[in-house]
């Protein structure tokens, strides 16, 4: 089976600083033009992985045509995970895959269509960068669809590296050092 690239390279197990996540932390969703009412929480899959996993299948598998066998994988469960909700429901998700030698990987970053231009990426990718920082990463890298390159760069990503095909979708590695 095939794997979408933001899984972790190492098939033998978590690194040493890989430990999944165990507690759900709610992060203020304050951009400027965030709903008042959007709600972020940070967990780990079998917390939030059952909402995360229904956003992804509409956003990634019903609307990207990304095929279904290589949306869920085994890091999953290695994850912290970003579920952002509000009036309406869950609304968007994210993960932070686990860091090796203190890079960390942003993926699977979906925002429902009902919720796209309200802050709610912003939101989701804020929480998964305190998350990073919390456990010490020194480097976010993630691989973004060109359509969302700009948003990346406005949250202080640079681009590392050449246009690629994954999943059928035009992409960038991006880069942001933290600290």
């Amino acid at each position: 089976m095939s794997q979408l690239p933001d899984t972790p390279s190492s098939p033998s197990g978590p690194t040493p600083d890989a430990a999944p996540p165990s507690a759900v932390r709610s992060v203020p969703a304050t951009p400027a033009d965030a709903s008042p009412a959007l709600r972020v929480r940070t967990g780990d899959w079998a917390t939030l992985g059952p909402a995360a996993s229904v956003v992804r299948q509409r956003v990634f598998v019903e609307e990207q045509g990304v095929p279904a066998e290589l949306e869920l994988d085994e890091a999953d469960a290695l994850c912290v995970h970003a579920l952002a909700e509000d009036d309406g429901g869950v609304i968007g998700t994210g993960r932070l895959l686990p860091a090796e030698a203190g890079v960390a990987k942003v993926g699977r970053m979906a925002v429902l269509p009902r919720g796209r231009g309200r802050g709610i990426g912003a939101a989701l990718l804020r929480a998964l960068t305190e998350a990073a920082v919390a456990r010490g990463d020194r480097e976010l890298r993630l691989h973004a669809q060109l359509s969302a390159r700009g948003f990346y760069e406005r949250a202080g990503y640079a681009v590392d590296g050449e246009v690629f095909v994954e999943a059928g979708i035009e992409h960038i590695e991006m880069a942001r050092r933290l600290g």
